[in-house]
Parts: C-alpha cells; structure tokens; sequence
C-alpha cells in the first residue's frame, strides 16, 4: 500500500503486531464510501486506543487523492492506497455490481439520484478530471492481527452493502459510537 506521502508500505506492516480493522472503499468519489468514511471519522481515537486496534481505510486510486479525500470526509485515521489493487484482487473481492441490491447500507445517507450527481459533480470540479480509480470495483472490511490472524471477512456485494461500523467495532472489541445525532437515551 502507499500512504498520502507516496511512500510504499507492506500490507502486512499494518496488521502485524497489533490488531486493525481495515475497510477497502470502492474510491473516492464513490458517494457511499464517503458518507460509510465520514461515519468512520466519527469513531473516536481514544476508543481504538483503549482497544490497541487501528482503523485503517484502504482505497485503489492515486495517493495524490487521500488528503483530499481526508479533508472531504474528516477522516484522520491511517488512509493508504493500493492503485493496482492488487491487495483488492489477492481478497478476492468483486468487480460490478450484485444482483442484492436491497441491502442497504446504515451509513448512507443519500438517495442514488442525488448520490451520483454529487459523486460526478466533485469529478468534474476536482483538480484533475480523474475518477480515481476503477469504478466498478467493490471493498470489503476485515479484522486482522496481530499476525497472520483473521477474524473478520466481508466482501462487499454492491456499492450499499456497507458491514455496519458497530459490528466491525464490536467484533474487534472497540467500543461502539452513536452515529444518529439523536440524543441518547439511558435507562436508570
């Protein structure tokens, strides 16, 4: 993988020694990767801290596109990318959409209209007229480590069918977050 400054890393580097959750976007103008990875910006360090787990998100295009991509979402958990997707390809992830497509994301806001326009909008808009990376390619989430463990696999079916960030953090043994900006309500 290589980080935002260009600098190639081992995959293996980021789970090695400690555990790591690691979710693989679609790319970065994908509208439901954002609003999954502003959700993800939400998970507080403090909690990944306490646990000894990093959160890690993994995209497929340029590294010229993770500090954009960072200031976009809030994000300011590791971001890396894997331009030939190799990593994406050696998982086994999927290329196009499932026939499921009632599976819906919790994390996504937006409609697929409204969502799309947005997503060809900052296309157009950006700096280069770039899609940053293959646009039919799905992510996936995972639990893995310390060393060659793997607790979690989740291969995305469709652009919507999003592992809710709280079973992803439960299942690595974070603590879970509030993501509705409702007021929460404890029982006494």
């Amino acid at each position: 993988v290589v980080d935002a400054d260009g600098r190639s890393i081992p995959f293996k580097a980021l789970y090695g020694e400690q555990k790591a959750i690691v979710v693989f976007v679609r790319n970065f103008l994908c509208y439901t990767c954002k609003e999954y990875v502003e959700d993800l910006a939400k998970v507080p360090k403090a909690f990944l801290q306490e646990a000894n787990v990093r959160l890690v998100v993994i995209g497929q295009s340029s590294y010229h596109h993770i500090k954009p991509f960072c200031s976009l979402t809030g994000y300011t958990h590791e971001m890396y990318v894997d331009p030939q997707r190799e990593i994406y390809k050696t998982l086994g992830m999927k290329r196009g959409e499932g026939n499921n497509v009632s599976v819906r994301s919790p994390h996504v806001k937006s409609n697929t209209l409204l969502g799309s326009i947005r997503s060809t909008w900052r296309a157009m808009t950006g700096p280069a007229f770039d899609f940053q990376g293959d646009p039919a390619q799905q992510g996936g989430a995972l639990i893995l480590g310390p060393g060659n463990e793997v607790h979690f696999l989740h291969l995305d079916k469709n652009r919507l069918d999003h592992v809710p960030i709280n079973t992803v953090l439960q299942l690595a043994g974070v603590k879970t977050v509030n993501f509705t900006n409702k007021p929460q309500i404890i029982h006494i």
